[in-house]
């Protein structure tokens, strides 16, 4: 079976791209990380790809604060290619992708989001999640589209919001689901890729 080959795209801590790179080091999920970017010079996620020996770098993103310059996603285009991914995982990245990170990747740019969407897109999710007085909520794996949180679903794990829970008590079961949830679903496209292959 060909090792479907990832690029891990994040901004910030990267514990999602840590258990992903766990669970590629025990076995328990058939890819092979090709290269962690990143468009914060100093992230963390840098700091855990190379931990694990995973080829990374930092692009700069340009002026705008939530999307890419268009020559800068050009720029991060030719490098996924240059490094053969096959899927581009999103593991924190703080950006909207557009048109042309989406037209190189069709339905191959995956992300991970802390709610049930299409309840609660945006950031801090789980602080939105209590506010509303939800009982429970989760998170979701989605391809992704040009906008916040949005296109079609994947799977999604429940969470339930606990009587004396706080934003950051949430927050912490909600990655926990996350780092089961989100290998779990990368190791089911890889068999889904390997039947169509």
């Amino acid at each position: 079976m060909k090792r479907l080959g990832l690029g891990i795209l994040g901004s910030g801590k990267g514990s999602n791209c840590r258990a992903i790179l766990e669970s590629i080091r025990t076995g328990t999920l058939s890819a092979e990380a090709r290269v962690v970017l990143s468009d914060v010079l100093d992230a963390p996620i840098l700091e855990i790809a190379r931990e694990f020996a995973i080829p990374n770098a930092y692009f700069p993103p340009g002026q705008f604060r939530t999307r890419l310059e268009p020559n800068a996603e050009a720029e991060l285009v030719q490098m996924l290619r240059d490094a053969e991914v096959d899927l581009v995982v999103l593991a924190g990245f703080m950006r909207v992708l557009k048109s042309p990170i989406l037209e190189a990747f069709p339905r191959r740019i995956i992300n991970i989001h802390p709610s049930l969407l299409p309840k609660f897109p945006g950031l801090e999710a789980w602080k939105q999640a209590l506010d509303a007085g939800e009982t429970v909520t989760g998170c979701t794996v989605h391809y992704v589209d040009e906008k916040i949180d949005h296109g079609d679903l994947i799977a999604q794990r429940e969470v339930p919001i606990l009587p004396n829970d706080s934003a950051e008590s949430l927050h912490a079961r909600i990655q926990i689901a996350e780092h089961e949830l989100y290998p779990a679903v990368i190791e089911k496209l890889c068999r889904e890729n390997d039947r169509v292959r």
